[in-house]
């Protein structure tokens, strides 16, 4: 499998990392590197981290001296507050076990995951939701979002990108003495019309010049790649323009969002799942509050806006993404791209801090791959 992991509040994950650095430097009081647990730490943080996801319990001494570690309960038990003093661990409660910390789980994930890859029948499972033609790009979307819900058991979400197609045709139409209607044509057959004041000496000449110098210039062009090269371009050009021709180019790409300003739709998938998970449901009030997250368009699609800038998947756990702090989720995501490498948005899964990290990032990378393929040459 590929490396395809990328950051998200930490670093770049390989595919396969050593469990082991041979570097036993003392414990610090601030969350401590892989670099700072000696071997036996190392070995003893693994197994509780690995017991904690799978089991979702905090994880005592005696229930580590049961897996076969050759350490006596009062050695393990030392360890175990060590890490706990390194903010590696944590407990729930003053006589059980330790669960790992956020900054515990985000080490875990940086140093000791060991990642798989997509089951053969899952990969089966996408390939045959998801590679079929024919489908809208909002279908797909859709399609996608509750495919990886289903098959992670948490919430997905998926963000449409900014559609802004290349500019096909522009035009400066005379309504009066004093108004004018520009319209602008997208090579997705999309049409904005704005209504435009017309200064005083504007004649239909002008409205032709305009019209002709900026076809010239924005015919196959996204207008948001345009705009900050016309402007230089116009500065240029005010010699040879008329200047109510120019005056009517400047408002002209004032008055055009270039599609820009289309609603984007947020899919969120799942929010049942999130009930099912012991961890949540046993903290009404932090269900609560990530349904409450679960809400927020504009910071989701932001968050995901973000993931699309990134090569692989990203991770953020806790308190390393601002909208998830107050719940303790985590959220799994990856860009999906055309295969002309085009970024087109991201799509991820949410759920509790105790995710199936080794299982749910194959998940997410390989669906977004998929996806990307499938929306290639659907772009609009």
């Amino acid at each position: 499998m590929s490396d395809f992991l990328g950051r998200g509040g930490g670093a770049a994950y390989p595919e396969s990392v050593s469990l082991y650095a041979p570097n036993p430097s003392p414990f610090s009081s601030s969350p401590a590197g892989l670099a700072a647990l000696d071997e036996r730490a190392r070995d003893i943080f693994r197994r509780i981290v690995e017991t904690y996801l799978e089991t979702g319990d905090p994880v005592g001494s005696r229930t580590l001296s049961q897996t076969g570690i050759a350490l006596s309960p009062a050695s393990i038990r030392n360890t175990m507050q060590d890490l706990t003093m390194a903010g590696l661990l944590g407990s729930p409660h003053t006589s059980a076990g330790r669960i790992p910390t956020h900054a515990g789980l985000r080490l875990f994930v940086d140093g000791l995951l060991e990642i798989g890859d997509v089951g053969t029948e899952e990969r089966r499972e996408i390939d045959a939701r998801l590679a079929g033609r024919g489908r809208s790009f909002d279908e797909a979307l859709n399609e996608a979002s509750s495919l990886l819900s289903g098959l992670a058991g948490g919430a997905s979400i998926v963000a449409s990108p900014v559609r802004e197609a290349g500019v096909k045709h522009v035009e400066f139409v005379a309504l009066g003495h004093d108004q004018a209607l520009a319209v602008l044509v997208g090579d997705d057959g999309s049409i904005e019309n704005r209504l435009m004041p017309l200064k005083a000496g504007v004649t239909p000449s002008t409205l032709t010049e305009a019209s002709n110098f900026l076809n010239a210039r924005l015919k196959g062009r996204p207008l948001h790649e345009a705009r900050t090269e016309m402007r230089t371009e116009l500065d240029a050009a005010r010699r040879e323009l008329d200047a109510a021709a120019a005056r009517l180019v400047e408002d002209g790409m004032a008055a055009w969002s270039g599609g820009a300003e289309r609603e984007r739709s947020l899919i969120v998938r799942g929010r049942a799942n999130l009930l099912h998970d012991r961890e949540t449901a046993e903290d009404l009030e932090k269900v609560r509050v990530l349904f409450d997250d679960l809400e927020q368009k504009e910071q989701l699609i932001g968050l995901l806006d973000g993931v699309s800038t990134a090569q692989g998947v990203r991770i953020f756990i806790g308190a390393e993404t601002r909208l998830f702090s107050l719940s303790g989720s985590a959220v799994i995501a990856a860009p999906y791209m055309t295969g002309r490498q085009r970024l087109l948005g991201a799509i991820g899964v949410i759920g509790p801090a105790r995710l199936n990290y080794a299982r749910i990032i194959p998940l997410v990378d390989y669906t977004a791959r998929v996806l990307g393929r499938m929306l290639d040459g659907q772009e609009t």
